[in-house]
């Protein structure tokens, strides 16, 4: 089976190595092909490869190993599953070999298919969004070197403009160094010197301080590790995938509109498991001043430029941000997905190289997939992903999210609470009337000097229709026949009201009359509807005089 990466790069798998009978082999190259047409790169079909792997030894170790996947038994399958259902690891295999084995038309019917069909729990989250002193440590750590190598090249180009421009006084050493950095702009290093012993040294060391590398090609090119530090920062500030570094193509710039100090950049964002050609969106991001998210793209491009420049030269049309000098010119990486060197010239970030760029800066494993978490959930939306994966994978299992969600659902419980209460009946329930009680136009109150809302010149300032709402407040039965039809009048105000108008108004006082209608009891509250006396209508009129009104 052979499969082409979107770079048109080809690799090829041999499935008659596998430990398996030949049918199954023919079966499992078919699927791997039907599988295979929606691949992009040859990441995704090695890691399809090596489970193919794992399946194969298993069933090559049954007692009775069958000869085609259409003798798989549910019995199998059920083992198989078992061995691995209890790990995050295995439950990525299990997925991987099942969506393979269902491109087999064989094995979507009958009871293997059910057993195939069984749902697979996902892999729980591995990674976590860093706490506050943890991304600090980590994004100082790659700020430092960073700005440590921006600040060294930047005083080596404008030492190189300005030989180039003939500013400096020729045989100086400001002019020698210029001379050398022209050559190094030119040809990715410092010129070297060649001894019969063939041992080979830096010509002018003692003129450029020595020969490590930021003394002689690192005065004018980033070096792995500070292109690393470079791409930890911009994960940092905009969430992007560490995959976005090895394609990226240097933004597009043009001025803000109406600003003469602005520039914004456009800049194309690698969607990395889209495929079809569908590769990549666009973002905006503008550099206002030095606190604006637009300042690091300017610096990069900075810092940068020498590379570009060289890797042009090399091959015309070149045009990736993200390069670096290579330590050792003469190893190539075997990662047909990412762009091939050019001459000392690496591009993007391999998975090795954040992994060692953290463990030497003694932060541990690779940032950029915490980093990325972290950004996504403190921005708080999805970027270059699904709303449902920002929610199910990013947010939901986030403990720093779950941790710092506990104060936001306690808020909104007790808002709630609140809420809930003040759509409640909030009296008492009296079978008679109390004499030593006041009538309001809805109940009857016991206390009008203990009110929730006094007055301002004594006694109680509330509307009548909140009486219901008071813990002063006594309902018997004389008040049901007016309290029913007024709640029979609120409800007649819907059709001649707008509805959000008539929710801000009248929907609290709705709910806490169904409420007491509740507590009372349906029975009693529509006794007798006859009951209502003109006295009743006459209130309930001047309770809802501003929405009756003609």
């Amino acid at each position: 089976m052979t499969v082409t990466n979107k770079a048109g790069h080809r690799a090829e798998y041999d499935f008659g190595g596998l430990e398996v009978a030949g049918p199954m082999q023919r079966s499992l190259a078919a699927a791997f092909a039907a599988q295979s047409r929606n691949w992009t790169s040859h990441r995704t079909a090695n890691t399809c490869w090596s489970k193919i792997g794992l399946f194969a030894q298993f069933v090559g170790s049954l007692e009775c190993p069958p000869d085609d996947l259409d003798g798989l038994t549910v019995a199998a399958l059920q083992s198989w599953r078992d061995k691995h259902i209890d790990t995050n690891s295995g439950r990525g295999l299990l997925s991987v070999v099942r969506t393979l084995l269902r491109q087999d038309p064989r094995l979507t019917a009958g009871p293997a298919a059910e057993e195939l069909a069984r749902r697979i729990p996902s892999p729980a989250p591995s990674k976590q969004s860093y706490e506050q002193a943890e991304r600090e440590r980590v994004v100082l750590t790659a700020r430092r070197q960073f700005r440590a190598a921006l600040l060294r090249i930047s005083e080596n180009t404008r030492l190189l403009e300005e030989w180039r421009a003939g500013h400096l006084v020729a045989g100086s050493r400001e002019w020698k160094i210029g001379k050398i950095l022209d050559h190094t702009a030119r040809t990715g290093d410092v010129p070297r010197t060649t001894y019969p012993s063939g041992q080979v040294h830096v010509t002018h060391r003692k003129l450029l301080g020595g020969n490590r590398s930021e003394k002689t090609w690192g005065r004018l090119f980033l070096d792995r590790s500070e292109l690393t530090a470079l791409a930890v920062l911009l994960t940092d500030q905009f969430g992007w995938n560490l995959s976005q570094y090895d394609c990226m193509p240097v933004p597009t710039a043009a001025p803000s509109a109406g600003e003469t100090t602005s520039v914004t950049y456009q800049i194309q964002v690698e969607k990395h498991r889209a495929g079809k050609g569908r590769w990549f969106s666009t973002e905006n991001v503008t550099d206002s001043g030095a606190d604006s998210p637009g300042r690091l793209v300017t610096q990069a491009l900075t810092a940068t430029a020498h590379g570009r420049a060289l890797a042009n030269t090399l091959v015309p049309g070149t045009d990736l941000l993200m390069v670096a000098r290579s330590h050792r010119p003469e190893k190539k990486h075997r990662n047909l997905d990412r762009p091939a060197s050019l001459g000392p010239l690496d591009f993007g970030i391999p998975d090795d190289l954040a992994s060692w760029w953290a463990r030497g800066q003694g932060l541990g494993g690779s940032p950029f997939q915490r980093a990325r978490r972290t950004t996504v959930t403190h921005v708080g939306r999805p970027l270059q992903h699904t709303q449902g994966t920002h929610e199910s994978i990013y947010v939901l299992p986030d403990p720093q999210v779950q941790k710092a969600s506990r104060g936001v659902f306690e808020a909104g419980a007790l808002e709630a609470l609140d809420q809930a209460r003040s759509t409640v009946f909030g009296g008492k329930i009296a079978d008679s009337p109390d004499p030593s009680h006041q009538e309001t136009a809805t109940a009857d109150c016991e206390d009008e000097d203990s009110s929730p809302w006094p007055a301002p010149e004594g006694g109680c300032g509330a509307d009548f229709l909140l009486c219901l709402a008071c813990s002063n407040a006594h309902v018997h039965p004389g008040h049901h026949p007016r309290l029913a039809y007024l709640y029979q009048q609120i409800l007649s105000l819907r059709s001649v009201t707008d509805d959000r108008r008539f929710r801000e108004r009248w929907g609290d006082h709705v709910l806490r009359l169904e409420n007491l209608r509740d507590k009372i009891g349906l029975t009693a509250w529509t006794a007798d509807p006859g009951r209502v006396s003109d006295n009743d209508r006459t209130i309930v009129r001047l309770l809802l005089k501003e929405d009756l009104a003609p």
